[in-house]
């Protein structure tokens, strides 16, 4: 017999229009699950523990994981489905976005949702998007250009450029970056902060979008969190910026899977309905049919689907190849928004960078446990 399952996800379209009519149609067959939402702020405000104590299951990003293996909250992937099934997962799913979930040896969520910091333009501002970050200088000489720097953006931002330069991960595991890298992603954002509209310096990237979609004052954003729901309008999407035309591209992993909670007991119904969420038919199909930004790359390279939404999946596709992953450590999340706004005020105010890099370390040190996975 079947349970009342419970799940929490995110209040945007694409977070939760997809589970909640694929709830719906497994009501068909006697499923009984139903999505409560919660804003993105939400989820960095409430502890993961507490989340999963109260839901079955819990849409959530791989910073937490750390944080839910430290509370022992979630059900590892490896005791819910076959080692099979995850190596299918790992071939299949667009760059880390499996990975991303792997921690202490486990998997603890499964990758409905891919995304990462991507570049937006306006179609009537800019018909070339630049490629490199000096290119992105000199169109925001004569253009527009936004940063996103509210919330835990500024750091996201600032590890981007960084991944760019070739610091994807610091060559001692206690340290946050390369100083040397650091030292120059810290300049190109300070050049583009000076000139970035104060109007948008507390916008989120759905904001920015919103703004972008419904005004013409504002021509680039380099690197935003793409939604696809905005593409097939006036807003294209790209890949993020190198620092040349033929190095990495930088920008940091986002999207969100789903995690079980240790609370839940699931169903063979409830597994059969989780594995088809990650289905070929579900996720180049179902999914983008209901606002959903899908995780596997065969729904990515799908042209149909690329074509129903503007060109967003083959624009952005190699940064979702290349994108680097964030900080999962327990202490991730309360590391990230304390170093975000450091990093933010420093930029606002024009703080000498030696200053910022510093304090971010020392951060780092406090919410980080020496030795720890990262």
């Amino acid at each position: 017999m079947n349970g009342i399952w419970r799940g929490l996800t995110w209040d945007h379209p694409r977070g939760y229009r997809a589970l909640e009519a694929a709830a719906w149609r497994a009501a068909e067959s006697g499923l009984s699950l139903s999505w409560d939402r919660h804003s993105l702020e939400g989820f960095e405000a409430h502890p993961i523990g507490e989340l999963c104590a109260r839901y079955d299951l819990v849409v959530l990003d791989h910073p937490h994981v750390g944080e839910a293996v430290a509370a022992d909250c979630l059900t590892p992937l490896e005791e819910l489905f076959s080692a099979d099934e995850i190596a299918g997962w790992r071939r299949d799913c667009i760059g880390p976005s499996l990975d991303s979930y792997r921690y202490a040896d486990r998997h603890w969520s499964l990758p409905l949702d891919a995304a990462s910091q991507v570049m937006a333009r306006r179609r009537d501002a800019v018909e070339t998007p630049p490629v490199t970050w000096d290119e992105v200088i000199a169109l925001s000489e004569r253009k527009t250009v936004v940063l996103s720097l509210s919330g835990p953006h500024a750091i996201l931002s600032f590890q981007s450029v960084c991944a760019a330069l070739g610091a994807r991960a610091a060559a001692e595991p206690d340290v946050f970056l390369e100083r040397a890298a650091a030292r120059e992603a810290w300049s190109i954002l300070s050049r583009l902060t000076r000139t970035s509209p104060e109007a948008l310096r507390d916008a989120n990237p759905i904001a920015i979008l919103e703004h972008m979609s419904a005004h013409d004052d504002v021509a680039l954003c380099p690197l935003v969190y793409g939604y696809v729901t905005y593409a097939p309008g006036a807003v294209a999407f790209s890949d993020a910026p190198r620092i040349t035309a033929s190095g990495p591209i930088g920008s940091i992993l986002g999207g969100t899977g789903i995690g079980v909670s240790r609370r839940a007991r699931p169903s063979p119904e409830l597994m059969d309905h989780l594995r088809w969420l990650m289905s070929a038919e579900a996720q180049a199909g179902f999914i983008p049919d209901h606002d959903g930004q899908p995780a596997l790359r065969s729904a990515w390279r799908d042209p149909a689907v690329d074509a129903r939404w503007g060109g967003f999946y083959a624009g952005t596709i190699q940064t979702l190849e290349q994108a680097s992953l964030r900080p999962r450590h327990d202490g991730a999340i309360a590391f990230q928004t304390a170093a975000s706004e450091r990093l933010r005020q420093g930029l606002l105010v024009g703080d000498a960078a030696d200053a910022v890099l510093d304090d971010l370390q020392t951060l780092f040190a406090r919410h980080h446990a020496p030795g720890a996975e990262t």
